[in-house]
């Protein structure tokens, strides 16, 4: 038998050594005779609590109560019921004498007497977290006395410990014992082992040994007495000492008095039962109880509940003990956001909550959790994450922001909301900087350039002030291929009077990443266009961006003058401090929805005035970028680019790794933006010119004539006409073939002709084809606005009309078939 208890208690080891647990300190005091010892798991470090029981040989009788306390711990599962793990019984030597010895290993836990100590309640705050810890030892005992019909015996502070989320569990089951009630005449003893029970700890019945009485009475009648117990030893904050003290009620709070002494009732079979206890106290109504117990159903709640309460969590938590909301409200929260049981708000309660732990303890009880939400396919979810990423982005690591959190981030780049691409691009300004050269420049930069040309024109904006802000975390070939582009040829050009601004500021800001060759050839011209925007706010920048283009071009200039630099062709000269400031948001895109006008170039300046810019409070900016934004109709302003001394071999450029996802364009990038490399005259200049110009008219073919005008005129004005190449083409001379063939479309229509819809129209023939043909090419660009071919109608040879150039057909001899169909068309004609 002894050896069955054995193999019973000692679990998986057979000693000490085999204990896969370390044994730390020992706490104060314990229940009984136990010790109770911190511990660490061998495998992981994991704290433990680990209990010790010794006696002098194996058939002591605290052992044999220790074995039964280990059997019905392993046994009884209860969230309100200490957790097992492991036990282990040992045998050893304490100097000549043996020592037998039980271990028994649980969830890390601390006794309740030291826990109350070192919080150190007062108040009304006191009062709710005892309620809560009575709420939950009351349900234990329910359950042992009620459902499993079972006795504790010895309900006190001493069988009572604290978690590390500071809920309180039963534990000390040496006593427990099953309730019989079928034999109420019998006198032997019901609890084996009741001399344990400490004398002040007994009611009346227990004490006397009264077994036919309390075979009679309730299961819950000795349990209900240890309750009162517990309940004077937490209020008063001493240890009963005896049975008498119970009479001091001074320190109960008068809401639960009247259920107090009904657990003291010296009569047995009028004793609450401690589910009543639960149930019916105005005690345990309180906001820390309520709250707790609300979200530990949470999953049974509807979405409107959720909502309800999570507005108000975080008032409720400003008002509850600051430790027990870190410890077990956080961990509840937390739990229920990762498996989806808690609604979009909870997500601000819980970064709310975790804003008030140390750093170490947010990464370790708060990160995890969000990590595991950017994956979640809840639109809300990603919002507030996005919304709030200002407050955890800068505990999150470079490898888990790279390999775990931008891969779901960036689906929000392509959503079909606005509103999501705008946060998605502004949480950029967080996460760039801990992405890797790999992602940032295969990835990232492919996504703004599809930004860069949204329907939303604040998120266009934004987008060209965000490449402004994260210039300096791309290598120098990125910034060479990149900011250049997408400055000038993009955002200078932008529809958007706000998007040019930006456009302006970010090469500002940029100015220390260009060489003197790009600033003189591409920047500054593309700048002067801005002189003359009809926006006021666009030609303000522009002069200011030209003053400190132009300060850097005149210091390359007197230090090639008096060459202090020899190298100067391939350096701007000067450190502008502009890279180190931010440009802040432009605009936000539920403010600034885009209308058709606001996608115009500007030529009204007193036209109505768009929302300003909303701020991101989170940047600092020494540029103003929330001026009011003035906005017109779809008229004539257009951007032209200057000469470019270079071109770009991609625009934006391919990514540089192969690996990049598919954005969609096998372009990639900034590949449609390329830098025009000859000068392109005005719109409004050039049709000013060919209107000046003399057109030459071809003279009319005669039947008996062949001159074509000379072939010097048109060879001399093609040498005196700068513009010749947009200009109508000069028509061929007519020959004498009575089926003139119409213009090609080749020569009619240049494809590399991109100023031929301001053109000149070219001349009308008056040779009337006998067919003419209709041609439809498609790879003529500009045949849907060429002028069309002669409508006339052909006159027939055969008729009689009086058609110039044609003579009258000799009548031929002999009978003729007549076509009625040809007769009549010639006497209507």
């Amino acid at each position: 038998m002894f050896k069955f208890l054995k193999e019973v208690v000692s679990g998986s080891g057979s000693g000490l050594k085999d204990l896969p647990y370390n044994i730390g300190e020992p706490y104060a005091s314990a229940w009984g005779s136990w010790v109770h010892y911190r511990g660490t798991s061998k495998d992981d470090g994991s704290p433990v609590s680990i209990f010790s029981l010794s006696g002098s040989s194996s058939q002591d009788r605290h052992l044999a109560a220790g074995r039964n306390g280990v059997k019905r711990l392993r046994t009884v599962r209860h969230p309100n019921i200490l957790s097992f793990l492991h036990s282990t019984e040992v045998e050893g030597f304490d100097g000549p004498s043996q020592k037998h010895t039980i271990y028994i290993v649980t969830e890390p836990v601390m006794p309740l007497s030291e826990k109350l100590k070192e919080l150190n309640l007062g108040g009304t705050q006191r009062d709710e977290y005892y309620a809560w810890g009575l709420h939950q030892i009351a349900k234990a005992v329910s359950f042992l006395n009620n459902d499993c019909k079972l006795v504790h015996g010895n309900v006190c502070v001493s069988s009572v410990v604290v978690t590390q989320t500071l809920d309180w569990k039963l534990h000390a089951f040496d006593v427990l014992s099953e309730f019989d009630a079928n034999n109420e005449a019998a006198n032997s003893p019901m609890l084996q082992f009741e001399w344990l029970v400490g004398a002040q700890y007994k009611p009346m019945e227990l004490s006397k040994s009264e077994w036919a009485t309390i075979r009679k009475s309730p299961p819950w009648a000795i349990d209900a007495w240890g309750l009162g117990c517990l309940i004077y030893e937490i209020f008063s904050g001493l240890k009963l000492t005896k049975t008498e003290e119970l009479r001091n009620t001074a320190s109960i709070p008068k809401s639960l008095l009247p259920d107090y002494q009904r657990l003291l009732s010296s009569a047995p079979s009028r004793r609450m039962n401690p589910s009543k206890l639960i149930d019916n106290s105005e005690f345990f109504q309180n906001k820390l109880v309520e709250t707790i117990q609300f979200m530990e159903i949470l999953n049974l709640k509807d979405s409107v509940e959720k909502d309800s309460f999570f507005r108000k969590l975080p008032n409720i938590a400003e008002q509850l003990p600051r430790e027990i909301v870190l410890k077990k409200l956080l961990p509840v929260l937390a739990s229920s956001l990762e498996f989806g049981s808690a609604a979009a708000p909870a997500l601000t309660v819980l970064l709310k909550m975790g804003a008030w732990l140390p750093p170490d303890q947010f990464n370790t009880k708060v990160l995890p959790t969000i990590v595991k939400l950017f994956a979640s396919n809840d639109r809300a979810i990603r919002v507030s994450l996005l919304q709030h990423i200002d407050q955890f982005g800068d505990s999150l690591s470079s490898q888990i922001v790279d390999e775990q959190v931008f891969p779901h981030v960036a689906t929000g780049f392509a959503d079909t909301s606005a509103f999501l691409r705008e946060l998605t691009l502004k949480s950029m300004l967080v996460l760039a900087p801990k992405l890797s050269q790999r992602t940032l420049s295969g990835s990232l930069l492919k996504y703004l350039s599809k930004l860069q040309v949204d329907e939303e024109p604040a998120i266009r904006t934004n987008t060209t002030i965000l490449l402004g802000n994260i210039a300096s975390y791309m290598n120098d070939g990125t910034r060479k291929r990149v900011l250049i582009n997408a400055f000038t040829v993009r955002a200078l050009r932008d529809t958007f009077p706000p998007a040019r601004s930006a456009g302006i500021l970010a090469l500002t800001v940029t100015s220390s990443y260009y060489d003197m060759t790009e600033i003189a050839t591409r920047i500054l011209p593309n700048v002067a266009v801005l002189t003359i925007d009809p926006d006021s706010d666009v030609r303000t920048k522009a002069f200011q961006a030209l003053d400190q283009f132009l300060s850097i071009a005149r210091q390359n200039h007197e230090k090639l003058t008096t060459g202090v630099e020899s190298n100067v062709g391939n350096s701007t000269g000067v450190q502008p401090n502009a890279n180190s400031s931010l440009l802040s948001w432009a605009m936000s895109s539920l403010t600034q929805k885009g209308k058709a006008s606001d996608h115009a170039p500007i030529v009204n300046a007193n036209s109505s005035t768009v929302s300003s810019a909303t701020s991101n409070s989170s940047l600092v900016t020494d540029v103003q970028s929330t001026a009011p934004v003035r906005t017109a109709s779809m008229s004539s302003f257009e951007q032209v680019a200057p000469p470019s001394p270079t071109r770009s071999a991609d625009g934006w450029g391919d990514a540089e790794d192969g690996s990049v996802p598919d954005l969609g364009d096998e372009d990639g990038g900034w590949d449609d933006v390329d830098p025009f490399e000859e000068p392109k005259p005005n719109s409004l200049t050039n049709i000013q010119a060919a209107q000046k110009r003399p057109v030459s008219q071809p003279k009319q073919p005669a039947v008996n004539s062949s001159r074509a005008p000379p072939a010097t005129k048109s060879t001399i004005e093609a040498e005196d006409d700068p513009w010749g190449s947009v200009t109508a083409p000069v028509p061929k001379p007519a020959t004498k073939t009575l089926n003139p063939k119409p213009a090609s479309s080749s020569s009619a229509r240049n494809d590399d002709d991109l100023w031929g819809s301001i053109a000149a129209p070219a001349p009308k023939s008056t040779v009337k084809p006998l067919k003419p043909a209709t041609v439809n090419d498609d790879s003529d660009p500009w045949a849907a606005i060429a002028a069309p071919p002669p409508t006339t109608r052909a006159k027939p040879l055969s008729s009689l009309g009086r058609g110039r150039g044609t003579k009258q057909s000799q009548p031929k001899l002999g009978a003729q078939r007549i076509d009625r169909t040809s007769s009549s068309g010639s006497s209507g004609f």
